[in-house]
């Protein structure tokens, strides 16, 4: 099994939902499924039903993230060296495309959130960007087609 990119940041946040999930979600749920078989016949029982769902949910949410922490590969953040685009750092880019310019912060797919500009390192832009220097203009091969990007910044 491959290694799973993280940066020290994400680590961090995987492990607090993580220990969230245990300490509190399991119990919530453990008591909604109790309080529900309450109700009787759990044959047509819809809140048991709904209980023993969620419960499901946050027991395949915890096994999912303790696969992922325990095949994390974590990249420091203080480490990364700036002269090229690596996992961890920002890049401000210049879409020439659509005359855009926009920043993003490269991370590994288990981490990548679009919303917060955090953008996976398997994703076309990403990968694309990889071990480039600012000044450069890429090519990027996304499945809307090809466009090019100019790097205008690095940092960490």
């Amino acid at each position: 099994m491959a290694d799973i990119i993280l940066t020290t940041e994400g680590y961090k946040e995987k492990e607090a939902e993580l220990e969230h999930l245990i300490k509190v979600k399991r119990a919530e749920a453990a008591e909604r499924v109790k309080t529900a078989r309450e109700f009787g016949d759990l044959s047509e029982n819809a809140e048991y039903d709904a209980a023993k769902t969620d419960q499901g949910l946050i027991e395949a949410r915890i096994r999912e993230l303790e696969e992922t922490l325990k095949r994390a590969k974590i990249i420091d953040g203080e480490a990364i060296d700036t002269t090229t685009v690596s996992v961890g750092c920002f890049v401000r880019i210049h879409d020439l495309d659509y005359d855009e310019k926009s920043e993003y912060k490269l991370v590994g797919s288990a981490e990548a959130n679009f919303a917060e500009n955090k953008i996976s390192n398997e994703s076309p832009l990403g990968a694309a960007l990889i071990g480039h220097k600012v000044g450069e203009t890429i090519e990027v091969k996304a499945p809307a087609g090809v466009y090019s990007v100019k790097i205008l910044g690095i940092r960490k």
